[in-house]
Parts: structure tokens; C-alpha cells; sequence
């Protein structure tokens, strides 16, 4: 059975400004590959890190509202460690969308 979940990335575009649609794309065909259904992208724009604990200052958030089983979790958390787009990653598991009132 498939779960709605939520994924925070955060993304090092330090010289690409540029090409973060072509990234953020590229990141939900990610999604879709490994058998998630992309439910909503929000993009949340550049901000600045409360605590630098790397090499950067800020980066470029965007949230994924997404259904898939949770094996599938498993698989996009360890794609997502090796690109080098992604700075950060944070999950969540949400409560199923409420049926639409009649």
C-alpha cells in the first residue's frame, strides 16, 4: 500500500542559479523512476543556513508531496546521497489526503 510522504531537499546550486528548474526536473523523474507518484512540488527558493556547518551558506529548497511504498524510501534516500545536486535530504511521513467534502 502506498503512503504519502514528504521530501525536503535541499539543493547546492553555488554557480548554477541558473539551472535549477532543469534540476528540480530532473530530480522528480527521479521520483517517478523508483515508482512514486509526484502529488505537488514546492519550490521554496534560495535561503540563507541559520548554523554554516559545510562549505555552504545557503541553498535552494524544495518540498516533494509524494505516494509510494516504503521501500521506495529507502532506494531515493541512498540516489539522492550520491548526487552532488543535493545538499540535504529530510523525510516525513503525512497523513493520507482528506477525501473531498461532498
Amino acid at each position: 500500500m502506498k503512503k504519502r510522504y514528504e521530501a525536503l531537499l535541499v539543493l547546492d546550486t553555488k554557480g548554477q542559479e541558473d539551472t535549477v528548474k532543469d534540476t528540480i526536473e530532473r530530480l522528480e523523474k527521479e521520483f517517478v523512476k523508483e515508482g512514486a507518484e509526484v502529488e505537488l512540488i514546492q519550490k521554496m527558493d534560495k535561503r540563507q543556513f541559520s548554523h554554516v556547518a559545510g562549505p555552504l551558506d545557503s541553498g535552494y529548497y524544495v518540498n516533494y508531496i509524494f505516494h509510494a511504498e516504503s521501500g521506495v524510501l529507502d532506494k531515493l534516500q541512498a540516489k539522492f546521497k550520491l548526487d552532488e545536486s543535493v545538499y540535504r535530504q529530510y523525510y516525513s511521513k503525512l497523513k493520507p489526503k482528506a477525501a473531498a467534502a461532498k
